[in-house]
């Protein structure tokens, strides 16, 4: 079934792809926001150096920046090819119950003129 739905997902495989990689980086960001904060409590508080503070504290400021860019691009990526393989989907869809249909009409009526005894010929 995997393979089935694999093909609708198009021209938005790009988009499929990048979103787990986004969300992996956005973890892995804040998950280090507090490894940074401990390296300011035991290495810059330790020492008294306001200077080692800043300097850890704006590491930290742009991995929370980091963070919050990966969350945003993989929200946007991720709506992206879920609503394109959504889209493919229901084209895909449409167009097989389209064909059902024009044949079912056909065969409906082929089966309607024999009964009546009304067969045109063309």
């Amino acid at each position: 079934m995997f393979k089935t739905l694999v093909k609708y997902i198009g021209e938005f495989k790009r988009d499929a792809v990048l979103t787990p990689v986004l969300v992996v980086m956005e973890v892995i960001m804040e998950v280090i926001i507090p490894i940074i904060m401990a390296v300011i409590i035991d290495y810059g508080l330790e020492s008294r150096s306001l200077g080692k503070v800043v300097l850890i504290g704006l590491a930290m400021i742009a991995a929370a920046m980091l963070a919050l860019w990966f969350g945003v691009e993989s929200g946007r990526t991720a709506s992206s090819a879920s609503s394109g393989f959504a889209m493919n989907l229901r084209q895909a869809m449409y167009e097989k119950i389209q064909g059902d249909h024009d044949s079912l009409l056909a065969k409906r009526g082929m089966y309607y003129q024999l009964y009546t005894g009304k067969l045109e010929q063309e």
